[in-house]
């Protein structure tokens, strides 16, 4: 085996997948497969649900090919991750041989070209299909010298291509020599050319999970009192200090499986979540205000805040920990006497530090041809035996969470003319605003659309604005490149993380630095520094956000740089504009 070259593990993620094209030391590949990768430990039925949610738009179009329903039938799914000491296993594709001498297409890479050489590259183009399939160019050869040449346009467009006779000079056909007009073989539709590496060619579909990397962590809660404990924790602030120190009753539900989990029969588990029933140890309906929370809705809240607990399960310190080495440190007062009032004018309210944050990148699929989910077929990786295998790259690493001031928000939506029942202007309940925010802000999905109005697009472009300019000041301000941080949302509880992504130039150690020095001026420039956009006001015109003000590489924003909008938070009604009263 002929080692062709070496990539970063967060290149080979997303370049070196299954059936995609590279370049490799002047010639063209395609992967075969990764050799013998290395399973991750993850939560299977995170997995499971993450990946439902992820492909329910082609889902809903029948373009999954199948995956949706062999994920509810519970086919295994696997998640692996390279084995860098066995790489990755490509073969030469197209095969069709261009003399890089003299541009004649040959019949075979061993043979030598007719003028001489032996210096075969390969045509670049490749025939794709919303189907998924791929496949090599066919050029007709002239019949009476049974040669063939390519003339290479200045344009990269397939059509304009031409091939000749070198011989004659006669042209043996322009722009069908790539096969235009051919069907695919599933029968819907034309095979469409372009060069190997055009977007169109391979598009890879992928996910960002918080997945712990101790399983003990996801059992604890559950023995802590399960996903009613960790909602109840996330709306009350965070303010104790993990779930398991929450003051609240455990559901029957919960007691059981519980027991269960340690070995007691079911039935006999049965019979001690009734004595606790009765002598009032279990949670009723109504015991906290998360329990008036819709069924979907409550069910969506509990995933979400199970996330944050699981990202917090290793380390978290928030900014009311901070302390100094010294009580006359300079810096002890800037933590009591700075931190809470720029925090406050930024509309925070809480800021933690993680400093092992685990987050799972997967790509369980690609697609090509036409993005549009209703056109182009999702091609899911397979494992060998049967189901599905998702390739991964976990890694623990630096991370804010940054969770916005529920009043606030509360405000400023209703200042929108959204109506939040069960809280009102007037109040200034942190709890009741996060309850009726969760039960009326129904998140979209990335592929929505931004125009339509709702109290969940609003959260979410409210707290994706927020993410975006968050980041481009921390960028700043620990000195590192912008692409090297990215955001992981959870606008249901209206906040976000910003973790160093791994990948670009980024030193550990950098976020800390802000966090623990001059985290007030960070967010002071966030408030105080220009908003406006060069673009202006053509930016502002449009969707109010563009590359110039407030986009972020794509490898950084899962949302595809939508639901962005520099008016939510600047605007003359803006969030960083509302003010409430105090409480």
């Amino acid at each position: 085996m002929t080692k062709l070259g070496s990539r970063s593990g967060s290149q080979i993620l997303r370049t070196f997948l299954p059936a995609q094209t590279v370049d490799l030391r002047g010639d063209i590949y395609r992967v075969d497969e990764w050799s013998a990768p290395s399973p991750i430990d993850v939560d299977s039925e995170l997995v499971r649900w993450s990946l439902l949610n992820e492909i329910a738009v082609w889902s809903a179009n029948d373009k999954d090919s199948g995956m949706a329903g062999d994920l509810l039938r519970r086919v295994p799914v696997e998640v692996v991750e390279l084995d860098e000491r066995r790489g990755v296993t490509v073969e030469r594709y197209p095969r069709v041989w261009l003399c890089r001498a003299c541009k004649r297409i040959g019949k075979s890479e061993d043979a030598r070209c007719k003028c001489g050489k032996r210096a075969w590259g390969q045509l670049h183009f490749v025939g794709v299909h919303e189907c998924g399939a791929i496949t090599e160019p066919w050029i007709r050869r002239c019949p009476q010298h049974d040669d063939v040449q390519v003339v290479i346009p200045k344009s990269a467009k397939a059509a304009d291509i031409k091939f000749v006779c070198p011989t004659c000079r006669t042209e043996t056909m322009q722009g069908q020599g790539l096969g235009h007009g051919r069907k695919c073989a599933c029968g819907d539709g034309n095979v469409r050319w372009n060069v190997h590496k055009a977007r169109m060619v391979y598009v890879p579909r992928g996910m960002v999970l918080i997945n712990p990397p101790r399983p003990e962590h996801r059992e604890s809660l559950k023995l802590a009192g399960g996903s009613r404990k960790a909602l109840v924790w996330v709306v009350e602030g965070l303010t104790a200090g993990r779930p398991a120190d929450v003051a609240a009753k455990q559901t029957r539900k919960d007691l059981v499986g519980q027991l269960i989990s340690n070995g007691m029969a079911p039935d006999i588990a049965e019979q001690m979540a009734d004595l606790a029933e009765a002598g009032g140890q279990l949670a009723v309906a109504g015991d906290h205000p998360v329990d008036r929370l819709s069924t979907a809705r409550r069910e969506v809240a509990e995933r979400v805040a199970v996330d944050i607990a699981m990202a917090l399960a290793e380390s978290r310190t928030p900014t009311t920990a901070l302390r100094a080495p010294e009580p006359h440190d300079p810096l002890e007062r800037r933590y009591r006497e700075a931190y809470p009032p720029a925090l406050r004018r930024a509309g925070i309210d809480g800021l933690d530090l993680v400093d092992r944050f685990p987050v799972l990148n997967a790509m369980y699929g690609y697609t090509r041809g036409d993005d549009d989910p209703s056109k182009c077929r999702l091609v899911p990786f397979r494992r060998k035996r049967s189901g599905y295998r998702l390739y991964g790259n976990l890694a623990e690493t630096e991370a804010f969470l940054i969770r916005l001031d529920p009043v606030r928000v509360a405000t400023w939506l209703s200042g929108r003319g959204h109506r939040l029942p069960g809280w009102t202007s007037e109040s200034t309940d942190a709890l009741a605003a996060r309850v009726a925010i969760l039960e009326s802000a129904v998140i979209p999905t990335k592929r929505d659309d931004p125009k339509v109005e709702s109290v969940g697009s609003d959260v979410l472009k409210l707290i994706h604005t927020y993410a975006h300019r968050f980041i481009r000041q921390t960028a700043v301000f620990a000195g590192i490149e912008r692409d090297a941080l990215s955001e992981y949302l959870v606008p249901e509880h209206l906040g976000f993380f910003v973790y160093a992504a791994a990948r670009g130039d980024f030193v550990l150690g950098g976020m800390q630095a802000v966090f623990e020095s001059n985290l007030d001026d960070l967010l002071t420039a966030f408030v105080d520094a220009e908003h406006r956009c060069p673009l202006d006001p053509g930016c502002s015109i449009g969707s109010g956000a563009c590359t110039a003000c407030v986009h972020l590489g794509e490898p950084s924003c899962r949302f595809f740089n939508r639901f962005l909008d520099r008016s939510v938070l600047f605007g003359k009604d803006g969030y960083l504009r509302t003010t409430v009263s105090a409480r």
